[in-house]
This record gives C-alpha cells, structure tokens and sequence, in this order.
C-alpha cells in the first residue's frame, strides 16, 4: 500500500469517527452522557495519579443543575 493511499483511509477514518460521535452526540445525548460517566468515573477515584485524575476530570461531563424548578433542560428555567 502505498503512503498516499494510507493518507486517503488514515482521512477518511476521520471523517467517519467525527461524523459518528457528532450523529451520537444529537439523537443520543443521555446515552453519551452515562457512556462519559462510566469511562470518567473509575479515573478520578482515590489513590490514582494526578494526571490520570485531570484526565478523568475532562472526561467527566458537566454537573447537572437539580431542583424543585427544574424542567429536565439546559435552561434552569422554571418548568411549566
């Protein structure tokens, strides 16, 4: 195989794996966002290296807001 041929499938690896996580990250959003959790949750446990904690840390994903007025959005407006 030659090196142009290799760029050609190493591109549109790429292309493919970015399209599908922004496809995931749309029609699945609650499934990412446990999927995140999981993959966070056993790095920033006690006794693991500062680095591999950080990792975890940006892995992990926001901290959602909880409350009698919460309409289950990203808005933290009050629900109707």
């Amino acid at each position: 195989m030659s090196a142009g041929l290799f760029a050609q499938y190493v591109a549109i690896a790429i292309a493919v794996l970015v399209s599908a996580i922004v496809v995931a990250r749309k029609q699945f959003p609650g499934a990412v966002r446990r999927l995140r959790i999981a993959c966070a949750l056993p790095l920033v446990r006690e006794g693991r290296p500062p680095w591999l904690r950080s990792l975890g840390k940006r892995i992990a994903p926001p901290a959602r807001a909880s409350g009698p007025n919460c309409g289950g959005c990203d808005s933290c407006g009050p629900s109707d």
